[in-house]
Formats: C-alpha cells, structure tokens, sequence
C-alpha cells in the first residue's frame, strides 16, 4: 500500500497550501524520528530546546556532499489533490520539522520568520542567509523530507539533448533544469517538487507520455547549474574548440566547486565521460604518444580512435580525473588505482580508473560500470539451453564450488551474479567477497575487500561466521583462499568463484598448483564452466553467404549440404554505427562432476583422461557453442576465431 504523506512547503513557504503526496516506499523507516534523525548530515548537533542564537555570516559548504552522507529516497510521485486540512497543515510545517530534527532552535525559527515577513523570501533561503543551516544541510533536508531524490550537480553530467527540451530562460524562471531522460521519464531538479505551475510548463515542452521524475536542491545551487549548464559548450568538438582559443585558465587543482563548473577542461572530460557511456562503452583508454593524446574507446570488446587531443590539455585532463577518482595528483611516476560515480545521461555509473607511467606520460583508463544496467538472466547473456539446463543442475546441489574460468573481461562476473540473482530469495543468505564490488544486488550482503584491511581469506572466515547459505568469493588467488573456499564447501555451503585459466579443464590443475590434493578436490567441486564474449552480429545488416571448405571444415558441416551462415556487412549501417556488430554474447562450455569424475580426480587423473570422460558424457566445448551460434546467425565465424581457437 502506498504510504500517504502530506509535506507542506517543499520550496519552504511557510504560508503556502499543503499537497498531497503519494510516495511508494518499499522499504519504510520503522518510524517517523527513525526516517529524520538516520538521514541527516552527523556533524549537525541537535540545537539546545532554550539555548538562543545570533544570526551568523553565511556559512561555506563543509565536507562531503551530503548526498553521499543521506540515503535519499527516489519515487516517481502523483499529485492528488490540494489539502486544507488545518490538522495536516500544522503537522507538515518545515520549521517545526527542522527544530524536531535538531536542525535549528526554536529561537533561530522565530527569527528566520520575522526575517521572513520583511524579505518575502523563502523560508530556507532566509536560514541559509542568517547562517543558521547551509546549502548542503537544506538541500539533504528537502530531499529527506520530500522523499524525492537530492540533486547533486558536481556528479552530474548534463544530456546536451535534455538540456534543449526547454530554454535556458523558462529554466531560470520556473526554478528547473531537466537533467536526463529515459523511455519512460525525464528527470528534472526543482527548487520546488511540487510547483504545479513549473509542472504544467514542463509537461509542454517534453515529449508525450513521459512522466516527470523530480530532483530537489535549493535555490541558490539550482540556480548556478541552471547557468552552468545552459551558460557554456557542453559537446566535445565545441569545447575543444574553445581551448583552441587560447584564453589562459585557472589550473584544474585550485578550482573550487563553483568554479568547476565553467572550466573547459572539467567539461571536456565530463563530455567525454557522457560520449564513452551514452555509445556503451565498457573502457575508456587516455593514451599519451609524444605530440598528442589519443583517446580510445572500448564498444563491444573492440578499441577505436574516439578524439586525438593536443598535448598540452594533458597535464589538465590527468589533473581532473585523479581528483574526481580520490588519486594523487602530484604522484606521476607510481601507478595508482582510484573510483569515482556520476550521474550520467539518467543512468548511475562508476567508473574504475587506473594510471600507469609511461615514456610519454601517465595512462590513464577508465572502466564503466554501468550502475543503471540490470542484472539479465542466462538467456539474455547467449547462454543455450543445454548449458543452462546443466547450470541449474549444478544450482540444485545443497553444497559444493561452482567456478568460473576466462580470461579478464570474458563476462566472468555478469554471469556469476546472474546465476546469483536467479536463486536470490528471502529464504537464503548469500554473502559475497569481492575486489572491488561492481554491482549492487538486493538482499545480498556485499563485501569489498581491501588489502592489507580484509584479504578473501580472512573474509571467509568472517563470513563462516555470519551463517551463511551461498558464498561468491571474488578470485582465488593464492591456496590460502583455495583452502578456506573448499573448506566452505566441505561444511554444507554453496561456494561460487573465479580462476583464471585458459578452459574448464585448466581449473583442475590450477588448484593443484595452489596446493590443495586430489582427494580434497574430488567431492567439493560441482561444476566449471569457461566463457569468453563474442561480437554478435547486427541484426539489421547481417549478410547471408555460403562458407567455402576451409570453413566448412571448422564448422564440421559437409560442404554439399551446408546451411547459410552471416557475416558482418562490410561499413555496417546506421543501426550498428558501421561496426556491422551490435553487443556481445557469451560462449560457454560446462564441465560437470558426478561420481565417475570425482573418482578420476581422487586418483590424480591428468586433464587428458578428465576430457575423455567429459566428452564421453556429452561435454561440449566453447566452439561447439560458438559453432551453434555461427549456425543460428548470432555471430560470425571471424568473431568467433578472435576469442576462441576454432582450428583445434
């Protein structure tokens, strides 16, 4: 049932009519207090009931943004009706919620008031301006009270498109930015939620069908990025353009927030960031040779050239991706590793971000992880019903290890939390260890593992301890952690993880290597399965052709009966961007171990004699995949060849 509650002021007029909210909440607070205190910013001390104070100097912004402090509550949001109940009104005041909160004394109320009546300014603004709260505090306590999600402009990219549904004057004058949208909504930041005026304007200018998804933030800052984002160029080649100019600029390092966003480097890297994950790209690659910067993308497991930069925007660029992933600037000859997320085109990503010194600068490369996208199920990712049949098999099992082989990028762990999300349920308490986490899944209790702090082995003792049912460990990396997994799976759990090894035989002798017996292994392991990701071919512009005999003969077809096969059109079309490839789908192959092959590894048996009962049992190995997604036109045999030995 939808919790009903009435907010009277969003935009803090304190004489202004309540409205009705209606705000799903799947996961309420326990209680009212409960929903306030949790949610506030920990340095604000609760005001003293008696205790009065003067009006202050504005303060400055503190800390991190509170944003990152709030758990904010996002819901699309229906207006039903006006309220005039004075009961409801005087239960929805915003300065006696603040002074419940401990945001203010009842003193500091009674002033901002007065101050009020003389000023006609909002009720908030005149807080801010008497320095009783700041910006930060006001914005987190809009959103808090509103159920709206915070709007938080320095980790937000601006859609360029979005922007354009309504100029920048109807922007100003209402109080609105639009800031991203969807198939189904278009986000917009408000100073007022529930300004029924600004609603109406809005739902003239955007595109039939769309709901209005409300951000909050106050005047002031809404304000400065209405004038960012309309006030300069936001497209690559437009801002490139201007430091072509030559306009001497404030270096990247001193810029304060306000600054930061007028700066043609800052925007120059939050364009190319916009571009990188609006085409879905899963890398960005910073390259410095010794004249230029070349910059790379990564699009369906394939580099190509996005922009060649000058030289000379490097030291900058470098500059402001270190800072917004927490690394150290003045550190050019170590490698380090950093993180950061953004708001970006309406989708949440976070973006993993190593540097690495070369002859000609630091590399720097940013990985996507595309916060937004979710978990698909088996079939979405390529998976055959054969191999899901035998993953669900293996599922079945009360205890044992399932791993997953291939090398980095293969789609190792998307599968893994698919198979996670499959079997996620209240009834079980699955527990991951993971370096770092890439995606957030419900219910699941998630770990990232630092080193030096929590290492995998130490974690699954803490996570022994924590009564689970399943556990994901991120890699086994070393036979201390291969011990405490097979440990784990010899005391009644469900333990997925990784190795790096070329197949799924070469996870046998792998653990081996790390030490753990024959006899140790046989019994614990249920199944492995290696993966790599190939390019499926556009579905658009794919082209039918007859294989000659050489292909033939690596499809196993016999040429006088040979069925049509596609390949990639030669420069593609619109649909694919001229890649003649749209996504990638997985190969797999799936070892499974009933009794007959735990009892060949007990013995110590080789990876020969593994394959021969394998295959005497059915097992069918990644090009067999391959081969049956060449035949029912997924992908081409030239893509296939690129991530598997096809001639074997």
């Amino acid at each position: 049932m939808p919790i009903s509650e009435t907010f009277h002021g969003l935009a803090l007029e304190e004489d202004a009519e309540p409205i009705r909210v209606e705000v799903i909440d799947q996961n309420p607070p326990n209680s009212e207090n409960e929903k306030s205190a949790a949610q506030l910013p920990a340095r604000f001390v609760p005001a003293r009931e008696n205790q009065t104070q003067q009006p202050q100097p504005q303060q400055q912004q503190q800390g991190q943004n509170t944003s990152q402090a709030l758990k904010t509550y996002s819901h699309d949001i229906t207006i039903n009706e006006f309220e005039e109940d004075d009961d409801l009104r005087k239960k929805g005041r915003i300065g006696d919620r603040m002074v419940e909160m401990g945001l203010i004394s009842k003193d500091q109320l009674n002033v901002a008031l007065q101050e009020k009546k003389i000023t006609g300014k909002m009720l908030g603004e005149v807080m801010v301006d008497l320095g009783f709260i700041d910006e930060e505090t006001l914005s987190a306590f809009i959103a808090q009270s509103s159920g709206v999600e915070l709007f938080d402009p320095q980790n937000t990219i601006f859609d360029g498109e979005v922007l354009g549904l309504i100029t920048k004057e109807e922007a100003a004058k209402h109080k609105v930015l639009p800031v991203s949208m969807s198939e189904h909504h278009i986000k917009v930041a408000m100073a007022d939620p529930y300004d029924i005026v600004a609603m109406d304007m809005l739902r003239r200018f955007i595109p039939k069908g769309l709901t209005v998804k409300p951000m909050v933030c106050t005047p002031k800052i809404l304000s400065e990025a209405i004038d960012a984002a309309y006030g300069y160029a936001s497209s690559v080649n437009a801002i490139l353009q201007e430091l072509e100019e030559g306009k001497e600029q404030k270096d990247v390092a001193s810029l304060d927030e306000s600054e930061a966003f007028s700066h043609p480097i800052v925007r120059l890297v939050n364009a190319l960031v916009f571009e990188a994950v609006k085409i879905g790209a899963s890398d960005l690659h910073f390259e410095p040779e010794e004249n230029f910067i070349r910059l790379r993308y990564r699009k369906d497991g394939v580099l190509f050239t996005a922009q060649i930069l000058h030289k000379q925007h490097w030291s900058g660029i470098s500059q402001r991706i270190k800072i917004m992933s927490g690394m150290n600037i003045a550190d050019k000859l170590g490698a380090q590793d950093g993180r950061f997320g953004m708001h970006v085109g309406g989708r949440e990503a976070d973006f993993r971000v190593s540097s690495l010194p070369t002859v000609h600068g630091e590399n720097i490369v940013l990985r996507v992880l595309d916060q937004s996208e979710s978990i698909m199920p088996m079939e979405k990712l390529g998976f055959s019903n054969h191999n899901r049949n035998l993953i669900r098999w293996a599922q079945s099992k009360p205890e044992g290890i399932i791993i997953v082989t291939g090398p980095t990028g293969s789609g190792k762990t998307t599968s893994l939390y698919s198979m996670l999300n499959e079997i996620n349920d209240v009834e079980v308490n699955i527990q991951t260890l993971e370096d770092p986490v890439e995606y957030s899944l419900p219910m699941i209790r998630q770990t990232h593992v630092r080193e030096g702090v929590l290492e995998f082995a130490d974690g699954i003792k803490a996570l022994l301890r924590q009564d689970p049912d399943i556990i994901f460990i991120g890699e086994i990396r070393d036979g201390e952690t291969a011990g405490m997994a097979l440990k784990a799976a010899m005391t009644g759990h469900q333990v997925y993880t990784t190795l790096h090894t070329n197949d799924s035989f070469g996870a046998i002798p792998r653990l081996f290597d790390l030490g753990l017996k024959p006899g140790m292994v046989a019994g614990a392991i249920v199944a492995v399965f290696a993966q790599r990701l190939t390019r499926r071919l556009c579905p658009v512009c794919k082209e039918a052709y007859q294989p000659d005999a050489q292909e033939c003969h690596i499809l196993g077809a016999d040429p006088a009966n040979m069925p049509t096969i596609y390949r990639a059109r030669q420069g593609g079309c619109d649909s694919c961007s001229g890649s003649g490839y749209k996504g990638r789908t997985a190969v797999v192959e799936i070892l499974t171990f009933d009794e007959e092959m735990d009892e060949l590894l007990a013995r110590g048996a080789n990876k020969a004699e593994l394959k021969a009962m394998a295959v005497k049992k059915g097992f069918k190995s990644m090009k067999d995949d391959g081969i049956l997604k060449i035949l029912e036109g997924v992908t081409s045999l030239e893509a296939l060849a690129k991530v598997v030995d096809v001639r074997r």
